[in-house]
């Protein structure tokens, strides 16, 4: 097949490539680019493993082709972190909290509860529970995972009470 020509964002760099025109936008993360943060799981876009972030939306890139992100820009675990090496409150949190244990889902559940804290950062754990459901975890019984974000989104809301802060806002 014909490669098309491509050119997206990933993790703040810009990206100009040819890809065949079938090949999975997780494939052409952890394939070409090398990301292999974002997990392939199911392939059935049912477990949530494969989740990044297209223009701050959690996406399952195993349900995408890559010709389907021209134009968007795509963050993947790799590029949630600060550029200074620390984590994103939401990873840090993950770690206090347990809220792993293999590890292989928590990339996912990152991404997952990340744009939770942009579009929803007022939510409570029904809603919580609701936003991660495409996620499937087989170890830790959700609760480090719900604490975790839980915790994230309740700094969010101290941080937009604080005059002059914006804690959580860049993702």
């Amino acid at each position: 097949m014909t490669p098309v020509d491509l050119e997206l964002s990933v993790n703040g760099r810009l990206l100009r490539l040819q890809v065949d025109p079938r090949l999975l936008l997780v494939q052409l993360l952890r394939d070409q680019l090398g990301l292999t943060g974002t997990h392939i799981g199911c392939d059935t876009a049912q477990c949530g493993a494969c989740t990044v972030l297209m223009d701050e939306r959690a996406i399952k890139s195993c349900n995408l082709l890559a010709v389907q992100a021209q134009g968007q820009s795509v963050t993947t675990i790799e590029g949630l972190a600060p550029a200074d090496g620390s984590l994103h409150p939401m990873q840090a949190a993950f770690k206090r909290h347990h809220g792993l244990q293999c590890g292989f889902c928590t990339p996912g559940m990152i991404m997952s509860a990340t744009e939770l804290l942009r579009s929803n950062p007022d939510a409570d754990e029904t809603q919580i529970r609701a936003a991660l459901e495409g996620n499937l975890c087989r170890c830790t019984g959700y609760q480090g995972i719900v604490a975790a974000v839980t915790e994230v989104l309740q700094q969010a809301r101290q941080a937009r009470a604080a005059p002059g802060s914006a804690v959580g806002a860049e993702h």
